[in-house]
């Protein structure tokens, strides 16, 4: 964890292009980093916004090929929503957590993931994407794909960076969207004090710190929500290399109180 008297820096990558399925994300980002005078440095944490990712692997959906279930039409119904794009939901769906139609025209639909985000509509989005009636599904595995981002930024410029992969989420019981990581590589993603002191002697039992979701919301602070600036440099912050990814954010099943 950086000292108080550390400096982080959060650096907007911009002038990056529409991505495409199969574009190099990592050659991308090199161009607009050098066009933009910046350069990447070792230790530097690269904050990739979950579209491009989902764009670059072909994580795209034409929702009129699409052929909803009897079950997707039902809650399609209930919900005042295409039952097209319902059907893709459930199709990225492990476990439906709720269903609403509120007070709203469109109902609410917020589902497990087969990755185990639980977040609105699996994720399953329709801004950002070109030529209308497409939307753009969560990576496969986040984890992998920050995990082979982080390989190609070795590759490119033999030095040591960590990636995160951000989406934007709701949260219970409280108003408002933030950022948080779907998908990392290169940095632990929670800092445990437990067994250390704070500065009054008392032992800590029970905090670990997000870290890569603290880092994912500072990101979110400069990424343009209207896809403009899909990347963002991280710069400063002494983190902990390893881990196993974003996956060791979602708290097991058992230690769930709100299951």
């Amino acid at each position: 964890m950086n000292s108080a008297s550390d400096s982080l820096s959060i650096i907007p990558i911009t002038g990056i292009p529409e991505i495409r399925p199969d574009n190099d994300l990592v050659k991308i980002v090199a161009g607009a980093i050098t066009k933009q005078n910046v350069s990447i440095i070792k230790g530097d944490i690269i904050v990739f916004a979950q579209k491009i990712v989902s764009k670059a692997e072909g994580r795209i959906v034409k929702l009129l090929e699409v052929r909803p279930s009897s079950f997707a039409i039902r809650i399609a119904s209930e919900l005042n929503k295409d039952p097209n794009i319902v059907e893709t939901i459930l199709g990225e769906t492990r476990r439906i957590v709720k269903m609403d139609r509120g007070k709203s025209d469109t109902g609410r639909l917020i589902v497990e993931t087969r990755t185990g985000i639980t977040c609105a509509n699996a994720g399953v989005d329709a801004s950002n994407v070109s030529g209308g009636g497409m939307v753009t599904l969560l990576p496969l595995d986040p984890d992998d794909s920050a995990k082979r981002l982080v390989e190609s930024f070795k590759n490119e410029f033999g030095i040591e960076i960590a990636v995160i992969i951000t989406d934007t989420i709701g949260r219970p019981w409280r108003m408002g969207l933030t950022e948080i990581a779907i998908g990392c590589w290169g940095i632990k993603p929670l800092k445990d004090y437990r067994g250390q002191r704070d500065s009054k002697g008392y032992e800590l039992n029970a905090t670990i710190v997000a870290i890569a979701d603290e880092i994912a919301g500072a990101a979110g602070l400069v990424m343009d929500k209207t896809g403009s600036t899909p990347v963002v440099i991280v710069r400063g912050f002494q983190y902990e290399h390893g881990g196993i990814g974003a996956k060791e954010l979602i708290r097991k099943p058992e230690e769930d109180l709100f299951r």
